[in-house]
């Protein structure tokens, strides 16, 4: 319903049952203005809502399963209307919610194990409770604070993603509600919370539940509380997880999510989205976790266990592709291995790094890489494991890349033999009776080939090492160089990709700016700049309809705005002009320094004369006289307070102090003037310039005012002020 407003609306629907001497809940709850009245805030419907009676059959609506004879609106209406009365967020309502012990007790007994769970009733609950952990922070944390067991009974369905966001905002690993219960949740320092979690690695079969409990310990990696951040870094923690992760009897989901832990602890940053760092970097409080070197030591006291994992599995699998087929399949669960090893990399341990060279991790994942030529996970993950290397500037890994695993070798046995192996030992076997497609991760190699060179500038090892292989001399200058200059998008004839246009920006970044120009916008916009002044609102047919002007002449429209804006966007930086900000289009002579103002119709003072006849001109110049004069009639008086106004197509210019107005004329002798269609006054000798230039503002102005009178049209009598 429209909000009501004095005569102008009927009674509500509402206000009609409330009028009656008796009603039920189930009345209001049935009208589908309900929600409108409650956040229009109906003084008699809250007064009735907020009873305790009220609000305790609107919580068993939410808390209740309705019975399997039950009305379809009372199982599925009244519960989503009871939930969206609490979430329009009435402070008298949820104050008799929470002031009440019994109500809050009725509320959290969906929890117990003994309930139903329905997931429409779970999303119902759940968007209750966080509407009061929003609104009535303090009372609620209290109360949870008292009936510790909530957590627990949480922890027990965190298979359900409703009851997994509750609990993430309990424990405060949610910035929302950490920012305004941080006093309020210093008790969670003494619970258990964090090994209630991880439990439900070994204690649950299902993925949902694995799934859920890595988010939740991810999410406080990210944003700990303080009483938090210290427990889940410890070595103790981390030996859990990776106890769990081990264990041959548990699923691999366990393996995957609790990899996903240590990581999101190695590297908090990497599971952030762009707008939520953002948020962060505005943050005065909170705990960012970061692994301490006896967390990474916890973590590689397991890592000759994980990587026996790289090996191939005894999984006789066999995944069909396009390509052949793979056996077995790579799998999540080594892929993600191979992602730990990259992040463990970059965060600098020497001891991290001569663990891994020692168990051989960086070899396995390059003959990985060249087993699975057509994983493009894995081989982003490789490519970073060997630029960290390389770029690590430590002799124990350089030496361990190039020497002991050969990498320069293998690119150039890839390179001579850029096919796909038939060999049936692989893995990776390419379909019977077809030709074996070229390998996919060529792309890879000529990155990492290109970062060796870019690296063999400053390092001596790297270029000592390169400069000795004769073989790698040749392909560079007769593969690699050529390949680059191919590749090089830069000198394409037909011009550079926009996408990389800022080629060194991230993928997060490159959402948030690369956004398309709202054409239409802009093609009004240069529209209305080029028309500015020309016309009221009153006269703006009876001016088009007199000049005769086709609708091009008098507006930019979208395939011209689109082609402007290609041309910017394939413009290189440094002469490219910004539409919004360097551009001068908009600007008429005099603030452009001087430059000519061309108009932007196609009935420009160029062809003009060309396109019509001696006869028809003469008409359309006595038309346009008298539209022009009867505009400037009725501009005159207010000249003071017009900095620009516009004849025609044409500008003209006001000067200082002064009522009378100049009108824009061709830079020629001013007797030679004439008026053209277009409004424009030109050289009648000099038609083919199209330059226009504004003569003395004040040395001969009322003189050229008289000229102008003279020339225009004897129908008019123009009265100038």
């Amino acid at each position: 319903m429209f909000w009501r407003m004095t005569g102008l609306s009927t009674a509500s629907p509402v206000d009609s049952i409330l009028d009656k001497e008796s009603f039920t809940l189930e009345e209001l709850l049935d009208e589908d203005d309900i929600i409108q009245e409650c956040k229009a805030l109906n003084t008699r419907l809250i007064n009735f809502l907020r009873d305790k009676a009220q609000v305790e059959k609107l919580l068993r609506y939410i808390v209740e399963e309705s019975p399997e004879d039950a009305e379809k609106k009372q199982s599925f209406k009244f519960p989503f209307i009871a939930c969206e009365i609490f979430t329009c967020e009435i402070d008298i309502i949820l104050r008799t919610l929470v002031e009440d012990e019994e109500l809050m007790d009725l509320l959290f007994s969906f929890l117990k194990p003994d309930h139903t769970h329905s997931a429409l009733l779970s999303g119902y609950f759940s968007k209750v409770v966080i509407c009061l952990m929003l609104r009535k922070s303090t009372p609620l944390m209290n109360y949870v604070q008292g009936h510790q067991e909530i957590i627990t009974q949480l922890v027990d369905l965190i298979g359900i993603t409703s009851m997994m966001e509750v609990l993430l905002r309990l424990i405060g690993a949610d910035e929302t509600m950490y920012t305004g219960s941080s006093e309020t949740m210093k008790w969670l320092e003494d619970t258990n919370v964090l090994d209630l979690i991880v439990d439900k690695f070994s204690s649950s079969e299902s993925p949902e539940v694995h799934a859920n409990a890595a988010e939740i310990l991810c999410a406080i990696t990210r944003y700990a509380p303080p009483a938090l951040a210290s427990k889940i870094s410890s070595p103790s923690f981390v030996g859990q997880l990776f106890h769990h992760a081990l264990e041959e009897s548990r699923p691999k989901s366990v393996l995957v999510h609790s990899l996903s832990v240590c990581i999101s602890l190695l590297d908090p940053k990497r599971l952030a989205s762009a707008s939520y760092q953002a948020y962060r970097s505005n943050l005065s409080h909170g705990t960012v976790v970061t692994a301490s070197p006896e967390t990474v030591d916890g973590m590689l006291s397991s890592l000759g266990d994980l990587l026996k994992l790289l090996e191939i599995s005894a999984d006789e699998s066999t995944l069909p592709t396009t390509y052949g087929h793979l056996q077995p399949p790579f799998g999540k669960h080594r892929l993600k291995i191979v992602e730990f090893i990259s992040v463990l990399l970059t965060i600098g341990s020497e001891s991290a790094e001569k663990e891994l060279v020692q168990q051989g991790a960086v070899k396995r994942v390059i003959d990985l890489f060249f087993e699975y030529a057509f994983n493009n996970f894995l081989h982003h993950h490789v490519e970073n494991i060997l630029v960290s290397c390389l770029e690590s500037n430590k002799s124990l890994l350089i030496d361990h890349v190039l020497v002991d695993c050969k990498l320069v070798d293998k690119i150039l046995n890839s390179e001579k033999n850029p096919t796909l192996s038939t060999d049936p030992s692989k893995p990776t076997i390419p379909t019977e009776g077809r030709a074996p497609p070229k390998i996919g991760n060529s792309g890879h190699m000529t990155r990492i080939a290109n970062k060796l060179v870019q690296l063999s500038n400053s390092n001596s090892t790297i270029q000592t090492h390169l400069q000795e292989n004769s073989e790698w001399s040749e392909w560079l200058t007769n593969v690699l160089l050529k390949r680059n200059e191919v590749e090089n998008v830069y000198q394409w004839a037909c011009g550079r990709p926009t996408s990389l246009h800022n080629a060194g920006r991230d993928s997060d970044e490159e959402d948030m700016r690369d956004r398309d120009y709202d054409v239409a916008a802009l093609a009004n916009n240069l529209s209305q700049a080029f028309r500015y002044g020309i016309y009221s609102n009153d006269d703006l047919e009876e001016g088009q309809g007199s000049l005769d002007r086709d609708d091009e002449d008098v507006y930019f429209d979208d395939e011209s705005a689109e082609v402007v804006i290609s041309s910017l966007r394939l413009s290189d930086d440094n002469d490219s002009s910004s539409l919004f900000t360097n551009s001068n289009w908009f600007a008429f002579e005099d603030d452009r320094g001087g430059s000519s103002l061309t108009s932007p119709s196609d009935n420009t003072a160029d062809d003009a004369p060309a396109k019509v006849d001696n006869e028809e001109q003469d008409n359309e110049e006595d038309t346009a006289d008298e539209v022009i004069l009867d505009q400037i009639d009725k501009v005159a008086p207010f000249s003071d307070d017009m900095e620009t106004i516009v004849l025609g197509n044409g500008p003209i210019k006001e000067a200082n102090g002064d009522d009378s107005i100049t009108p824009e004329v061709a830079s020629v002798e001013p007797e030679d003037k004439q008026i053209v269609p277009n409004g424009v006054l030109e050289n009648e000798t000099t038609k083919d310039d199209a330059t226009v230039t504004s003569p003395d503002p004040v040395s001969n102005k009322k003189e050229e005012v008289a000229d102008f009178e003279m020339e225009a049209s004897p129908k008019v009598e123009p009265q100038m002020g």
